[in-house]
């Protein structure tokens, strides 16, 4: 939900950025690779140490290359599939990265509520982000969910980085919401596509075949997308 509302706004402020990279000749590939490696090393090297704040605001910064990157590869003319591919596997590094991290921290130092929540946020946006692939590689719309990517970076990063300026209970607060919404997402998603395999059935058209058997290509049901899959590479599988 926050993707569809901010996005617009960031690409704006980022544009200039943009076209200043672009004329330097670099590509949207390179900046979502580096991007990738900025958030995992800052999250790494800082959230395991304890330094709430500092570990947000660098995290933060090498994340807005995911708007980056796409708004490059739209402005030059390089959109593609493989971009939208590298974009949206390279985010599945950086989201472990963040809360893996953060969840060591919270073992250590024996915070076990903490860490229950930040492996269930963990484990659900992963499983959020397979069943939207997986739903879309068969045919099938799987785009609805209480809580997305991007929800889950606001909230966790916010919430931390309150916590590192002192702020209580706001983080256990977060991780725990995320963590319901998050579960709450996959239960939404599974029965969004199992709705849609249903109708199929019904029509004859295979829409409950046998596990690991693909369902045939027949259009799904409910409001057809309004073109192809994003090929960008902002495409996001949140």
């Amino acid at each position: 939900m926050l993707n569809r509302y901010a996005r617009a706004f960031f690409t704006r402020a980022i544009t200039p950025i943009a076209r200043f990279l672009l004329g330097l000749g670099v590509g949207p590939d390179t900046v979502t690779l580096l991007g990738t490696l900025g958030v995992c090393a800052s999250a790494i090297l800082l959230f395991p140490r304890g330094y709430m704040l500092g570990g947000t605001l660098a995290v933060t910064a090498f994340i807005f290359s995911d708007l980056l990157d796409g708004t490059m590869a739209r402005m030059s003319g390089r959109t593609s599939k493989w971009g939208g591919f590298l974009d949206a596997t390279l985010d599945r590094f950086g989201d472990a990265a963040i809360f893996g991290s953060l969840a060591y921290y919270f073992a250590v130092n024996h915070k076990i509520g903490m860490f229950l929540a930040c492996m269930i946020c963990l484990i659900s946006g992963m499983v959020t982000s397979y069943a939207r692939a997986k739903a879309e590689s068969l045919g099938f719309r799987c785009d609805v969910g209480l809580v997305e990517r991007g929800e889950r970076l606001v909230g966790s990063l916010v919430s931390t980085g309150l916590d590192g300026l002192g702020v209580p209970f706001v983080q256990a607060v977060a991780f725990w919401a995320l963590a319901a919404g998050s579960t709450v997402t996959v239960v939404q998603r599974m029965l969004y596509v199992r709705k849609q395999a249903l109708a199929l059935a019904a029509a004859g058209q295979g829409g409950l075949d046998a596990p690991g058997t693909p369902a045939q290509s027949a259009p799904p049901t409910g409001p057809a997308p309004a073109g192809p899959a994003p090929a960008a590479n902002d495409q996001e599988a949140s």
